[in-house]
C-alpha cells in the first residue's frame, strides 16, 4: 500500500484549524470522485463543489465527474484533462433520471425512490470510470480514490474492492441519509411520496453493500444516524465529518442590526411537507396577528398555494412575506435583514441552510432531529425536542414567545452562531479533516484522527488539546 510522507518529514508544514494545529506532509495524489459536482447549482451538486475545493486547495486532487457538469467546470475557470475528467454515462443515466422524474411525480419528492433508481445506472459511472483510470490506479499514479459523492449510503461501489486489490486505499463519503421518519408523520411521508422508505433498510441487501464498506480504508460518516446504520464489524473506520459546511467569502454580508419588536423571523427551504413551513406558520400565528413578528418565507414547492390558503385563513397575511426562489447568491442579504432562522424540518439530512444562517449571524431554532440538531448547539441556537406534531407547534411557538418579548435574547446567540459556523463548519476545515483521514488510510499504523461527534461548542473546542482522542 502507498504511504504518504511521515509527520516528521522536512517537508512537513503546518496549518491552522479551529482550535488545533495539523501537519501536512508532501500533499497527496488523489482521484476524487464526484459524480454530482455543479457551481451553478444547489444542494449535493454544490456539495460536491464546494468540498472538492477545498479538498484540492491541500492535495493534489484530480476531479473526475459526470458529463453534465463539464460546462459548469470549464467556466468557474478549471481545464479539463489537467484539472478534471469527464465521464459521459448519459446513455445509461438520462433514461433512468427520466424514469425517476416521472415516477417521483416531479423532483422534488420521493427522493428514496430516486435512491433505488440510481442504485440502476451509477454502477455504469463507475465502470467507465474504472475503464478510463483503472491501469493509472494500478500504476500507482495516485495516493488515495475518494467518491465524494453521491452522498447516500445506499449506493454500493464497484471501485472499493478494485483500488484494494490494486493497493490503493478507497475512501468513502461522508455518507449521509437514512433519518427515520419520525412517528406521527405518515401522512407526510405520503404526501412526500416516500413508499420505499417503508422498507428502505431493504438496500443493505444490494450486491455490493458489504463488499463497499469491507474493502474500503476509510468511511466518512455524516451524522450520527448514519453512523447507528453502519455495522459494528466496520466502525473502527469510520470518521464522522459533518455532510455540510459553508464558504465564508460567499456571506460577506452578515446580520448588523439589533432585535427590536416585532421581531423578524425567516424560513428557508423548499415548500415540502417534511421542511414544516405549515408548521411555522401555525406556530407563529398568535405573534403575527398581535405586530409582535413578522415572517419571510423563502422558497417554493408544491406547498405554495396551501400556504397562501392556510395565512388567508388566519388572517396574518400583513406580516407574513412569501418570497419564492431566491437566486443563492441574493441568500446572504435576506438572512442579514433578519433575526431568527425557525426551521421546524422533521427529517432533515444535512441542514445547509441552518448553518447558512448561522454565518450571517442569525439564530437558529431547529428540530433536533438529523443534521440541523448536529449543527445546532446550546450556545448558538434553540433545539427543540421530536415529538408530534402538535408540540413541535407548540414548542415553537413558546421559544418565538419568549424572544419576541426580550428580543435581547437573539442577540446573546447571534455573535456565537456566526463563530461556530465560520470557525468549524468551513469547507476548508472539513478538508483539513479528510485529508487527515487519507494520511491514516495510507498509514493505518500511525495515529487515528478523531473528530467529536456532534461537534462541540467553540469554548470546547478551544479546550482540546493536539491529540486526536
Amino acid at each position: 500500500m502507498p504511504t504518504l510522507a511521515p509527520v516528521n518529514s522536512a517537508v512537513t508544514t503546518r496549518e491552522e484549524i479551529p482550535g488545533r494545529e495539523f501537519v501536512r506532509a508532501e500533499p497527496p495524489r488523489v482521484l476524487l470522485i464526484a459524480e454530482a459536482c455543479n457551481p451553478r447549482l444547489v444542494s449535493v451538486p454544490l456539495e460536491g463543489w464546494s468540498h472538492y475545493r477545498a479538498i484540492a486547495s491541500l492535495t493534489r486532487a484530480h476531479l473526475v465527474t459526470q458529463v453534465r457538469n463539464r460546462d459548469a467546470l470549464l467556466d468557474a475557470g478549471l481545464q479539463e484533462g489537467r484539472d478534471f475528467t469527464a465521464i459521459n454515462s448519459e446513455a445509461v443515466a438520462r433514461p433512468i433520471h427520466r424514469l425517476a422524474t416521472f415516477l417521483r411525480g416531479g423532483a422534488g419528492a420521493g427522493w428514496t425512490t430516486g435512491m433505488a433508481l440510481a442504485a440502476l445506472s451509477y454502477p455504469y459511472f463507475e465502470q467507465l470510470i474504472w475503464r478510463e483510470f483503472g491501469p493509472r490506479i494500478a500504476r500507482g499514479e495516485f495516493d488515495i480514490v475518494h467518491r465524494l459523492t453521491p452522498l447516500s449510503p445506499t449506493l454500493p461501489s464497484l471501485l472499493a474492492g478494485r483500488c484494494r486489490r490494486a493497493g490503493v486505499p478507497f475512501v468513502i463519503g461522508p455518507l449521509n441519509g437514512g433519518v427515520p421518519w419520525p412517528a406521527g408523520f405518515d401522512s407526510a411521508r405520503r404526501r412526500e411520496r416516500e413508499w420505499l422508505s417503508y422498507i428502505r433498510n431493504a438496500y443493505k441487501l444490494l450486491p455490493g453493500y458489504h463488499a463497499t464498506r469491507r474493502n474500503a480504508a476509510a468511511i466518512l460518516v455524516g451524522s450520527r444516524d448514519t453512523f447507528a446504520q453502519m455495522p459494528a464489524t466496520w466502525r473502527s473506520k469510520c470518521f464522522y465529518i459533518a455532510e455540510n459546511a459553508i464558504d465564508p467569502d460567499r456571506f460577506i454580508v452578515t446580520r448588523t442590526r439589533r432585535a427590536t419588536s416585532p421581531l423578524r423571523a425567516i424560513f428557508v427551504g423548499r415548500l415540502v411537507p417534511y421542511k414544516g413551513a405549515d408548521m411555522l406558520v401555525q406556530a407563529a400565528a398568535d405573534l403575527l396577528r398581535r405586530n409582535k413578528l413578522t415572517l419571510e418565507i423563502v422558497g417554493d414547492g408544491p406547498l405554495m398555494n396551501d400556504l397562501r390558503r392556510m395565512i388567508q385563513s388566519l388572517g396574518i397575511g400583513e406580516n407574513v412575506t412569501l418570497s419564492g426562489f431566491v437566486p443563492h447568491e441574493k441568500l446572504a442579504e435576506r438572512l442579514a435583514q433578519s433575526d431568527v432562522f425557525a426551521f421546524p424540518s422533521i427529517r432533515e439530512f444535512g441542514g445547509a441552510a441552518v448553518l447558512e444562517a448561522m454565518a450571517v449571524g442569525v439564530v437558529p431554532i431547529v428540530v433536533d432531529y438529523g443534521g440541523p440538531g448536529e449543527l445546532v448547539s446550546e450556545g448558538s441556537g434553540f433545539r427543540i425536542p421530536i415529538g408530534p406534531r402538535e408540540e413541535i407547534v407548540g414548542r415553537m411557538g413558546a421559544i418565538l414567545s419568549e424572544l419576541a418579548a426580550d428580543p435581547r435574547r437573539v442577540d446573546a446567540k447571534s455573535a456565537a452562531a456566526m463563530r461556530r459556523a465560520r470557525r468549524q463548519f468551513t469547507w476548508a476545515a472539513k478538508a483539513a479533516q479528510v485529508v487527515r483521514v487519507y494520511r491514516w488510510a495510507c498509514d493505518p499504523a500511525s495515529p487515528r484522527p478523531g473528530f467529536a461527534m456532534p461537534a462541540p461548542d467553540l469554548a470546547a473546542e478551544l479546550s482540546l488539546t493536539g491529540s486526536d482522542t
